[in-house]
């Protein structure tokens, strides 16, 4: 059975990554990317969809742990008759990616078992096993998998590969996955422990350019090591988890693939690597969007692949049942084509961001600016599927109108930054800003509910609405603001979390993790520091045991739920906690 999503840690090489379940099982890897067909989908099947475990035959006590400020997972079987440590990794510099588990006996004696089916095309695939140079060969299709072991493997008529052995104190035994092309050459073996150095030293090296004083410095830490592990390097493109179609709602069908990059996400990802101190992240992350959006504001898609592509056709997964049951399971996301106007607002708020702290703009920034904000005085009142990417009917929601007029607003302060001498376009955006201004406060302010509501003349609550103050639309004391914020504590929270919109019960969806430090990001611009901190006790109090979290976490079940790890989660924690810990670069200069 799968293992529960709290029992799972990530590994990665800025590629792709792996989840490594306590009991040693890895159930989810895709190569060579995050976007590739997986490999090993007992995440979201069972066995039979491909996994590597390396456990010992008998029951034992585990703990886990990364080794210090590094994505090296170390997890430590201890036995009556002895104790082994399990060390995972993804070499981080390698031509190929290369996954390592080395095991080390650290006192007496334990017998083990490494176990290895995998199954190519989402759990579909058997692949070819062959032995060649005393290396086990999997081949299916365009991949070919390298596996090196320090003992023989036998290959059972299931094409799943195994083998037990006894680890005594002080021994080393190294077994080693590389990835390439089938019709290359098998890759050569590596040096495991040149390679776990050299991981070990680029992680260490990275996190020391995060220098602020906090008294949450571990958690803000860990959050920033998993938001590099789910950048691809290459482009500097941020997935929003390395998972797909783990379940919203228990055992339900709201199952959606996020390996990929969204760009309402922007300003959050900008704002936190660079309060951070990850100021050349945040320009290669700039770089990407600029690039995948590229000269047509109308074309622009709301999510991309990895590379900037375009294409995320979403289809269903039937050979596989799901997380616990959850079915559908889909491959890529059909919401990339949906209609949401916030989405230009977000990409102007975060290069405003970036030219508020100095950072270097590109030569035709203007002019991408200029093609964004005319596009949004074509389509802000434009009927869209909102912040939550309903596939309802198209509506009016309130959160996207607001940050139509962050896009108006922070291009008018470029402007006014750059001393541009075109008054034409400056004074028909400043009547913009006001249209949509009194357009929003006048069609989105409910008089009998007496706060803000999710949609122009709806009556509904939706912690969207927690963002107002936080890209400066309305100060968080505003009486009209701060009605709302109360509303929302008081109706969409429960047990110190807030979930997007108003929820049934154990039945449904669990509370949306960003959504809580949203909340306390608003405690804390109200003066309210203590409710804030308390609000991000609670928040920090959901991560599992190595300092991750999913989207949602679920009270009654008490379960993490969602993809996992969350980029939004950890984005969102970062900058909670960088907010009460002094003074930070603003969304909106606020």
């Amino acid at each position: 059975m799968t293992s529960r999503i709290e029992d799972y840690a990530i590994i990665g090489d800025g590629r792709t990554a792996a989840l490594v379940s306590r009991a040693g099982s890895i159930d989810w890897l895709c190569l060579p990317r995050f976007d590739s067909e997986a490999c090993c989908a007992a995440l979201v099947g069972t066995s039979e969809h491909g996994f590597w475990q390396i456990r010992p035959v008998r029951n034992t006590r585990v703990e886990r742990r990364y080794d210090g400020d590094t994505l090296v997972l170390h997890t430590d079987f201890m036995g009556e008759s002895g104790s082994v440590r399990l060390v995972d990794f993804m070499a981080v510099g390698q031509q190929n990616p290369v996954l390592i588990r080395r095991v080390i006996g650290l006192q007496g004696n334990l017998h083990m078992r490494c176990e290895v089916r995998l199954r190519f095309d989402y759990g579909l695939m058997p692949p070819l096993l062959k032995w060649e140079n005393d290396v086990l060969l999997a081949v299916s299709g365009p991949a070919l998998v390298a596996l090196h072991c320090p003992v023989a493997l036998m290959v059972g008529d299931d094409e799943c590969a195994y083998v037990e052995f006894d680890v005594s104190a002080s021994q080393v035994m190294d077994f080693v996955l590389i990835h390439c092309p089938s019709h290359e050459r098998p890759p050569a073996r590596v040096n495991v422990s040149k390679a776990l150095d050299a991981t070990l030293t680029f992680w260490r090296d990275w996190i020391k350019g995060f220098q602020r004083r906090t008294e949450w410095r571990d958690a803000v830490v860990r959050s920033l090591l998993t938001l590099k592990a789910l950048t691809y390097h290459p482009t500097g493109a941020i997935v929003a988890a390395p998972t797909m179609s783990l379940p919203e709602v228990p055992a339900g069908t709201s199952n959606w693939d996020y390996r990929y990059c969204w760009l309402r996400d922007a300003t959050f990802t900008v704002s936190a690597l660079l309060n951070a101190g990850f100021h050349q992240e945040a320009v290669q992350w700039r770089d990407w969007m600029l690039r995948a959006i590229g000269p047509a504001p109308g074309k622009m898609r709301i999510m991309y692949r990895i590379d900037g592509g375009r294409r995320l056709y979403e289809q269903a997964v039937p050979w596989l049942p799901g997380y616990q049951g959850a079915a559908p399971v889909r491959v890529g996301n059909d919401a990339a084509a949906q209609r949401q106007v916030d989405v230009v607002g977000e990409l102007l708020d975060a290069l405003d961001l970036m030219a508020s702290a100095e950072v270097p703009e590109p030569p035709d920034i203007v002019a991408t600016q200029r093609r964004l904000v005319e596009h949004l005085e074509q389509t802000w009142h434009d009927k869209g599927h909102g912040l939550w990417e309903s596939r309802a009917s198209p509506e009016r929601y309130t959160y996207s109108a607001v940050m139509a007029w962050v896009g108006v607003d922070r291009f008018i302060r470029g402007v006014h930054r750059r001393h541009d001498q075109d008054n034409l376009i400056l004074n028909r955006m400043a009547k913009l800003r006001d249209r949509i201004r009194h357009d929003i406060s006048d069609r989105c302010w409910n008089h009998a509910r007496e706060h803000f509501v999710d949609r122009f003349g709806g009556e509904r609550l939706d912690a969207s609405l927690l963002l107002l103050p936080l890209v400066n639309f309305l100060p968080a004391n505003e009486p009209r603001m701060s009605a709302t914020i109360d509303a929302v504590e008081r109706e969409l929270s429960q047990d110190g979390l807030v979930w997007r919109t108003p929820h049934r019960g154990d039945t449904d969806e669990g509370a949306f993790i960003a959504c809580t430090c949203w909340l306390a990001d608003c405690r804390a611009m109200e003066g309210r520091q203590d409710d804030a901190r308390r609000l991000l006790d609670r928040v920090l109090s959901l991560r599992n045991d190595v300092g991750l979290l999913s989207e949602m976490y679920h009270p009654g079940l008490r379960r993490l739920i969602g993809n996992f790890p969350q980029a939004l989660s950890h984005l969102a924690l970062v900058n909670t906690v960088l907010g009460l810990s002094g003074p930070v670069l603003q969304r909106g200069g606020g």
